[in-house]
């Protein structure tokens, strides 16, 4: 059980111990220094403990901020300071040399902590109030400024994202917060609510594959009680501050698993009525897996990057003060609430072909121009990247050739080619499998000599300007191989078979960017050798259709997406049940 420290005098009359055991805790006073000391020593270093000055004033919600929050290894506000176990020791050293100045203790404490190279965070209280008055005049003042502000309303308005799409802001926001309250009310988890979205999700899946105008529709609904659900789950877990480093990965995962068995619904709905559109479905998962790629590739590149401002990023930087203008440049990329709307409505009124149609050109679209922004800002500004960056997007590149020979070596110097051999391995491997036919050996040597051209597009460290987008080029290179060799094959369960087989993959690369992103790394190598890398891969898929008959070549793909599968799922369910990363989630507006 969690443990408050209350330091000082008792003051008649205050809540805060109430305060501190409704959050959970263990209140235990202490009268000086010397008592703080003594009494963090009765407290299991693996606890989370806290030190609260006992004439705190304030919300609970600041309260709940600084002392409850998993995401941190140490957190403070005025008043009061907590640790987790990763911090633990840096407390019990503060203690010990019992600081001294002027001051609540709990903010000495934590200035000595962060002064000995122990981050901790301070959360933005904003309307708030967190404050340790000194004499009774001005704690009258501190109980006035707590009475004016509703503590329960700026939880629920911090419990939305600061940043979201139109869709979701002005049409779920609104009221999903209460029900993001009614859960938390009654005990229920984010996680819980995530299930519960990818659950009805996956029921619209099933309607979708009725290939019946009630099923449609029913679909079409449901996939937008499915996204309620899924903005509920973030807005739950700010509320609540449950947050978990499963439950990031779960958020992400679900969302892709949600869209991508829609589409496969959509596609089984179609395929009832006589309408095959397995390639239009396949087109679709590849274009978004794409693109996110590209987002993430540009952001990891760019997370620790120090740089000149770009004219791009000024000018968007001048749109931004234009309101209308940042919800237009949100909207036109269809991020998921525009785009899951969209699908819901279609598949309601239309039919699965027009949904494709919708998709792929409105998604193209919004790629088109969210990359061909970045690729500005990159080669008009001078960033220096770091090695963890360069580290990052080798991850991200999932290359068999690094899994096998290890990272690039460091004394290597960027090389401004590198983006240039992957551009020209993809489009090459890429154009091939679209216009030769199936099963031509030819393609073979064109597969050897995209495996070459991807070794010497990651032989170097990606610091270049433009490295960010070789994860990308990999990931088109692979997966459009993939659908144009199943869809030259033309035999029947070809095109359902590269569906699975990339939907496979497409989880492991996006498991590889929540660990990433986690702070624990890339999978292990031996995975990414087990899987052959995006380039073993694609020579595999290519021998394959180069020697096996074409009515085997569907199975072929099925064991090759069951085999990815087997492997990558068990492995990334291992890691994330047991990983050490540090809680993460996306933040809700400032308190």
């Amino acid at each position: 059980m969690p443990t408050v420290i209350l330091t000082g005098p008792p003051v008649p009359g205050s809540p805060l111990e109430d305060e501190l055991r409704s959050l959970g805790f263990d209140v235990r006073p202490a009268t000086g220094p010397e008592d703080t000391a003594a009494a963090l020593a009765a407290v299991p270093a693996q606890e989370r403990v806290a030190v609260v000055d006992s004439a705190f004033v304030g919300h609970p919600h600041a309260l709940r901020l600084a002392l409850t929050d998993p995401r941190f290894d140490a957190c403070a506000v005025t008043g009061a300071f907590a640790v987790q176990a990763g911090a633990r020791a840096a407390l019990d050293k503060a203690a010990g040399l019992a600081p001294a100045g002027t001051g609540p203790y709990a903010d000495r404490l934590a200035a000595t902590v962060e002064a000995a190279g122990t981050a901790v965070q301070r959360p933005e209280l904003g309307s708030l109030v967190a404050a340790v008055p000194d004499g009774e005049a001005e704690r009258a003042q501190a109980l006035a400024a707590v009475a004016a502000v509703d503590d329960e309303a700026v939880r629920l308005r911090t419990a939305v994202k600061s940043r979201d799409g139109f869709f979701t802001t002005f049409f779920i926001s609104p009221y999903s917060r209460y029900i993001a309250r009614w859960c938390a009310r009654r005990g229920l988890t984010p996680n819980q609510v995530t299930t519960a979205s990818l659950i009805t999700a996956l029921i619209a899946a099933g309607c979708a594959a009725t290939g019946e105008r009630w099923g449609y529709v029913t679909a079409g609904v449901l996939l937008l009680v499915s996204f309620v659900l899924d903005c509920t789950d973030g807005q739950l877990a700010r509320y609540s501050l449950q947050y978990s480093t499963m439950g990031a990965w779960l958020d992400a995962t679900f969302d892709r698993a949600k869209e991508y068995s829609f589409y496969a619904g959509l596609a089984l709905g179609a395929a009832r009525n006589g309408d095959d559109v397995w390639a239009l479905a396949l087109g679709a998962m590849i274009l978004m897996t794409c693109r996110h790629v590209v987002d993430f590739s540009f952001n990891e590149a760019n997370h620790d990057a120090t740089a000149n401002t770009s004219p791009t990023a000024a000018l968007s930087g001048r749109l931004d003060s234009v309101g209308w203008t940042v919800w237009v440049r949100r909207m036109i990329i269809l991020p998921i609430g525009e785009r899951w709307a969209m699908i819901a409505v279609l598949t309601a009124v239309t039919s699965p072909r027009v949904v494709f149609y919708a998709l792929l050109i409105g998604c193209a679209f919004g790629a088109l121009y969210t990359t061909a922004g970045r690729v500005l800002r990159s080669v008009t500004r001078k960033a220096k990247r770091t090695d963890r960056a360069a580290q990052a997007l080798a991850d991200l590149a999932d290359s068999g050739i690094l899994a096998w020979t290890g990272s690039p070596r460091p004394t290597k110097r960027p090389n401004r080619a590198a983006p240039w051999l992957a551009l020209a391995g993809s489009v090459l491997m890429a154009g091939a499998a679209v216009t030769r036919d199936f099963g031509t050996p030819w393609l073979i040597a064109i597969a050897v000599a995209y495996v070459f051209l991807a070794g010497a597009a990651v032989s170097v460290p990606l610091k270049g300007p433009l490295d960010w987008l070789i994860p990308p080029f990999f990931r088109f290179a692979e997966y459009v191989t993939v659908l144009a060799l199943a869809a030259r094959a033309d035999v029947p369960g070809a095109l359902p078979a590269a569906f699975g087989l990339v939907a496979a993959v497409a989880y492991h690369h996006y498991d590889t960017v929540y660990r990433i992103r986690g702070g624990s790394g890339a999978p292990p190598h031996w995975l990414v050798r087990t899987t052959g890398g995006h380039e073993g891969r694609v020579l595999l898929t290519v021998v394959l259709a180069a020697v096996l008959a074409r009515d085997a070549f569907p199975v072929a793909l099925t064991a090759m997406a069951v085999f990815v599968a087997l492997v990558v799922l068990v492995e990334s369910i291992r890691f994330w049940v047991s990983s050490g990363a540090p809680a993460v989630h996306d933040e809700g507006e400032p308190a």
